[in-house]
């Protein structure tokens, strides 16, 4: 069993601490927060830590209705000053793995240099760099990965951006949801791992995953645990833009991993008609079944055993990518704890 894998496995556990972590600083949380009398909200990161803020600012500005922006820590490191003025009355929050990523911590070093910036953290180690230099540090090292490629890192920094965003506006709902698809989590796993590691079993090179809204930063983050993992060229996509050009990448060589939504079912159903026509295997994840979409378009349809909030469920969503990841490596004869030419953090 490789540590990637083991760690993939025992995300749910290290979620719950992290569910009950933030609930503990859910007070101390909104009262900074209100302090700062802040006018918008950026998050900042590199890698997957940008492809969860992509997802992070997209619930601020949809649940709690702040103006919400993401740049890249590299981007914001060669431009600060460019990007001075925009961030003028923001709060900054960063995600990471390490709380050690240069381009991160030196891009707030940076900003901090000759303005105040309120600055939030949340570090997977505990006395990190960015912790050192936050005003506001969250540290969650049940959530570290020590393998190069993240997985559990990934689902726990989700999580604790979507808590953030459901705190501000006392969205109880979400909470309880996130609760809900932590107590699925173990049943979950072990009902539809065998069927999407049967289904991903053919020689693909090239994958396609597609999502929208909240889940269209986790897209982009199961793209990266495919190409990481497993060496497969992989893209993330707005459900409904494949068509405005990537549609030429998509083959009998493409695996398409599809995050549903519960509207526009008809155009969904005729995009994955689309999809199949070209000779694509194509997984869909949905919050529930019988959405009336013909089971000769898709080869495999899983869904969640209860219903979740839309961004909940990006939480059951990613495991698809990562398996499917693991189990092309394992075809493949590639260690994914040793990615060719990775570190787990860049150090510049």
């Amino acid at each position: 069993m490789s540590l990637t894998y083991r760690e993939v496995k025992e995300q749910y556990k290290a979620l719950q601490q992290t569910y009950n972590y933030l609930l503990a600083k859910r007070t101390e949380f909104t009262a900074f927060v209100q302090a700062q009398a802040i006018t918008s909200v950026t998050f900042v990161g590199a890698g997957s830590s940008y492809c969860l803020s992509e997802a992070a600012a997209f619930s601020f500005r949809l649940r709690a209705g702040l103006p919400a922006m993401s740049l890249a820590a590299g981007d914001l490191m060669l431009h600060a000053d460019r990007y001075h003025p925009m961030l003028e009355g923001s709060l900054i929050i960063a995600p990471s793995r390490s709380g050690s990523t240069s381009e991160v911590v030196e891009a707030l070093r940076l900003l901090q240099s000759d303005q105040r910036i309120p600055l939030l953290t949340i570090s997977c180690v505990t006395d990190s760099p960015l912790s050192k230099s936050a005003d506001f540090p969250l540290e969650l090292p049940w959530a570290f990965d020590h393998s190069v490629c993240q997985t559990r890192t990934v689902t726990n920094l989700y999580a604790a951006n979507l808590l953030l965003a459901a705190f501000l506006v006392g969205d109880e709902e979400l909470i309880i949801d996130m609760q809900e698809a932590i107590h699925q989590g173990e049943a979950y796993m072990a009902r539809v791992e065998d069927s999407i590691r049967r289904v991903s079993d053919f020689n693909w090179t090239n994958a396609v995953l597609l999502a929208d809204g909240e889940l269209q930063g986790l897209a982009a983050e199961g793209a990266i645990a495919l190409t990481e993992i497993a060496k497969t060229q992989a893209h993330a996509y707005h459900l409904l833009d494949v068509r405005h050009g990537p549609m030429v990448t998509v083959g009998s060589d493409t695996l398409v991993i599809a995050a549903l939504s519960d509207s526009g079912i008809e155009h969904q159903r005729n995009l994955l008609r689309d999809i199949k026509e070209r000779g694509a295997t194509i997984i869909t994840f949905a919050d529930r079944a019988a959405m009336g979409i013909p089971k000769e378009f898709i080869d495999l349809e899983i869904t969640t055993s209860h219903p979740l909030n839309t961004a909940v469920r990006g939480i059951p969503f990613i495991f698809i990518s990562q398996i499917a990841a693991l189990a092309n490596a394992e075809r493949h004869g590639i260690n994914p704890d040793q990615p060719d030419g990775l570190v787990a953090w860049v150090k510049l």
